[in-house]
């Protein structure tokens, strides 16, 4: 399986995570995956970026939930939701990417490729790391002049010392 490196020169891996991660560390699938990427977090190799709609989730979790969110704070990046990333959003809505139900995951995608985020790491197969998402994601992403979006999950980013 691919990883991506949470190796760079010069700058830590700006990684966008969504919801899903912070909850998998508290699922006994996705728990040491989830623990390893924190662990890249602290250690200074991953910055990372979360969304108003990241918060706004996290906020209507469970305790244990938010507590990781709580816990990694200081190695965050907060992005603020602008009318750029929801006219992004919409055009994959427009182009059936995701399902209308699924608008959340559509602003993640959206924040992250507008951002520039190096990689999007998520555990939601269903709706964002699904490879017929993801080449839908691209192709609006290129339609509207956004690069391609890395889209991963943290198993294929996790810390490697």
């Amino acid at each position: 399986m691919a990883r991506v490196s949470t190796r760079r020169i010069g700058r830590p891996l700006r990684a966008y995570v969504d919801t899903s991660v912070f909850g998998g560390v508290h699922d006994d699938e996705f728990r040491v995956a989830s623990e390893q990427f924190f662990a890249g977090a602290r250690a200074g190799a991953i910055t990372l970026l979360v969304s108003a709609a990241t918060a706004d989730e996290i906020a209507g979790a469970p305790s244990a939930v938010r507590e990781v969110f709580g816990d990694h704070a200081p190695y965050m990046e907060l992005l603020e939701n602008t009318p750029e990333m929801v006219r992004l959003a919409e055009a994959y809505l427009a182009a059936r990417v995701v399902r209308r139900m699924a608008r959340v995951d559509a602003l993640h995608v959206a924040t992250a490729s507008v951002a520039r985020a190096d990689v999007l790491v998520s555990w939601n197969f269903h709706d964002i790391v699904q490879l017929r998402r993801i080449r839908g994601f691209h192709a609006v992403n290129v339609a509207n002049g956004y690069p391609l979006i890395e889209i991963r999950s943290p198993i294929e980013v996790i810390y490697e010392a």
